[in-house]
């Protein structure tokens, strides 16, 4: 998306005087996503929670490697997290987490946390506000989109004019945003049909009736009577009001942390029993160039700092919901715009990388983690990325599909291809059973290839089930190189030739996919 059609799409429909806790709130009346949501599922009442780490997280300090920990070692001598200090996950023995972890451990160890390994897309844009853009609009890496991954969705199922909102059905916010602007991720083909809330005052004085006191000049009685106008065309106003005021009490969140000064709105209108199903919430800091940790202790720094806040906002969250008996409402996740290099640099920092994993959370979530440890060469150089295991529009599809009930044909028309689903969440939480496999923790190998090191070409074989079978090859920027496979094929083995004769020498990446199995092998090109 172009930054002035970024400003036109996002423009709110009216500017309001108020906002919760400190912080602005998007209130989206119509947005195409939200209205489908609230149709697919409309005998439950799901919400999803989306937390952005802006900035570009480093998730191999996040989830470390412990199977191949010394290559994770090498690569990041002046940043890596001591072994004996990362939090182990209970019956995972591969990875743990970040120290300063403990809240996002423990609420993993309780079977409410699902961790994806390595998610990212081919051909990554290192470019903050173009990947930033590409994981909102769900588009490809060179294609530039208008609308959101979920505002396609509704405007082909849910046709209307904005002003059809609130309405005797859908009397509440569809989807709210704390801070920030209106998020590209709900943006249909008509533009935002919502309102803003984005003054300087707090949550406390809208549910209160507070107003801050206007000065008696000319330019005083015109601001109150803007005030006064934007009140009135808040039409969701009252049922924030409404929603906050059932909820007096609230469990305890850490102190200065605005990510859980946000949450904690979040879960105060959850419980008070507003419709909103969809809400956004963030938190910056994650450009770690420099000074990510600190020299005596790399299990402290300015990226454990981060990781704590987060972690701690996650479980206060929880655990605040599960006390007003609304947590089985609530399935959150976590997503930055990209991750960091495999070699840190000399300023114990990382660079702006590819693949990094993200966190799903809640009480239907399936525990485990998802994919492989990533794929580390011996010897890191300052442009190696992680590879890609997930694309994250296989999340988003997950999720839809798992949590909000959206079936095949809705799927592919939102996210205009068929993504492969992963096992996120219960069957239960949609009343039917997905089909998925469960979270497989034993490795079972499903590609190999031959010769390897190889010079010109490599013949790669491959043990697949039924249906739809694709292999990727990338090379180390996470630039998509080749599709050598990408057909239906029955359950067997099979091989296929890889010619590299016209790339250059170095590491590529095959990565196999099959259904919700996937896999990547690390492969040698040498003269």
């Amino acid at each position: 998306m172009k930054r002035r059609d970024f400003l036109k799409y996002t423009a709110p429909a009216a500017i309001l005087p108020t906002v919760i806790n400190g912080f602005s709130i998007k209130a989206f009346a119509s947005s195409p996503m939200l209205t489908a949501l609230s149709g697919a599922a409309a005998d439950n009442d799901h919400v999803l929670v989306m937390i952005q780490l802006t900035g570009g997280n480093d998730g191999l300090n996040m989830v470390i490697p412990l199977d191949v920990y010394s290559k994770y070692q090498a690569a990041r001598t002046n940043i890596a997290i001591p072994e004996g200090k990362v939090l182990r996950l209970d019956n995972y023995l591969k990875a743990g987490l970040h120290p300063s972890m403990k809240g996002i451990q423990e609420l993993y160890n309780e079977g409410k946390v699902s961790i994806i390994q390595s998610v990212g897309y081919p051909s990554p844009n290192f470019s903050h506000f173009r990947a930033t853009d590409i994981w909102l609009t769900g588009s490809d890496s060179n294609e530039v989109l208008t609308t959101g991954w979920g505002g396609r969705y509704l405007d082909t199922q849910f046709p209307g004019p904005p002003d059809s909102f609130p309405n005797t059905d859908n009397p509440d916010p569809l989807a709210i945003q704390i801070g920030s602007i209106v998020s590209p991720a709900f943006q249909g083909a008509e533009g935002t049909r919502g309102m803003a809330i984005t003054s300087a005052t707090d949550f406390y004085n809208l549910i209160d009736g507070v107003i801050d006191p206007v000065p008696a000049t000319k330019a005083g009685k015109e601001l109150e009577y803007i005030r006064t106008i934007a009140r009135q065309t808040n039409s969701y106003e009252k049922r924030i009001k409404t929603a906050a005021a059932k909820i007096t009490s609230q469990g305890q969140y850490p102190a200065n942390n605005s990510l859980a000064d946000q949450l904690k709105i979040v879960a105060r209108l959850v419980a008070g029993g507003l419709k909103t199903r969809l809400y956004m919430v963030s938190t910056g800091g994650f450009d770690t160039h420099a000074s990510q940790a600190e020299a005596g202790d790399t299990t402290k720094g300015g990226h454990a700092k981060l990781l704590e806040g987060v972690s701690a906002a996650i479980q206060a969250f929880m655990n605040d919901l599960k006390g007003l008996k609304a947590s089985r409402r609530v399935v959150g996740m976590t997503f930055s715009e990209f991750g960091r290099r495999i070699k840190s640099n000399f300023s114990m920092g990382t660079d702006h990388g590819a693949a990094a994993p993200m966190i799903v959370f809640g009480d239907y979530v399936m525990q485990g983690v998802l994919g492989n440890s990533p794929a580390l060469p011996d010897n890191s150089s300052v442009i190696d990325n992680i590879p890609m295991q997930y694309d994250f529009r296989s999340v988003y599809a997950s999720i839809l599909e798992q949590w909000f009930c959206v079936d095949q044909t809705q799927l592919n028309k939102i996210l205009q291809k068929d993504y492969q689903r992963l096992p996120l969440i219960s069957g239960v939480a949609c009343g039917v059973i997905t089909g998925l496999p469960d979270i497989i923790t034993e490795e079972k190998i499903h590609i190999t290839n031959s010769p390897n090191p190889f010079t010109n070409a490599t013949t790669i074989t491959y043990i697949t089930g039924n249906g739809n079978t694709m292999i990727q090859i990338f090379d180390t920027m996470g630039r998509l190189v080749s599709v050598p496979v990408n057909k239906v094929h029955t359950a067997g083995t099979y091989t296929t030739t890889f010619d590299a004769e016209y790339l250059p020498n170095g590491i590529y990446y095959a990565r196999f996919q099959n259904g919700s199995v996937q896999q990547v092998r690390p492969m040698l090109k040498v003269r």
